[in-house]
């Protein structure tokens, strides 16, 4: 019996204007640095939650998941919160993820473009 381990591999990314292709381009980057850094297999992917702040609204993220082959889990797009003084054009994932191998602690978490000042601890 394989014992399977689900871990949580969390990422943002920012574009520049509410543009259908700069959202798409954006997720795709934050995705493909995701799948290299933490080696991943899409089969293993159990789901993807994106969230995107209020002021992009003219192309859903998760699009970009099914352009790149995420065909066989569970996407879901939702606004992020609307928080005072947040980050604008703001495109951030989370993907739930089983493996056997993989461990939270070794999870490499992918922050670019602006998106990096949500979680400078990661930049070090």
């Amino acid at each position: 019996m394989i014992l399977l381990k689900t871990v949580s591999i969390r990422g943002a990314t920012t574009v520049v204007i509410n543009d259908k292709d700069e959202i798409i381009e954006a997720t795709k980057e934050l995705l493909n640095t995701i799948e290299e850094e933490n080696n991943l297999i899409k089969k293993n992917v159990i789901c993807i939650l994106f969230s995107s702040t209020k002021d992009l609204n003219t192309e859903y993220p998760a699009k970009a998941a099914r352009l790149l082959g995420y065909t066989q889990c569970g996407l879901m797009c939702l606004n992020e919160m609307n928080v005072k003084d947040s980050i604008n054009k703001c495109i951030r994932i989370m993907i739930l993820y089983q493996d056997s191998f993989i461990e939270q602690k070794d999870v490499k978490h992918i922050y670019l473009k602006g998106a990096r000042t949500l979680r400078p601890d990661l930049n070090k």
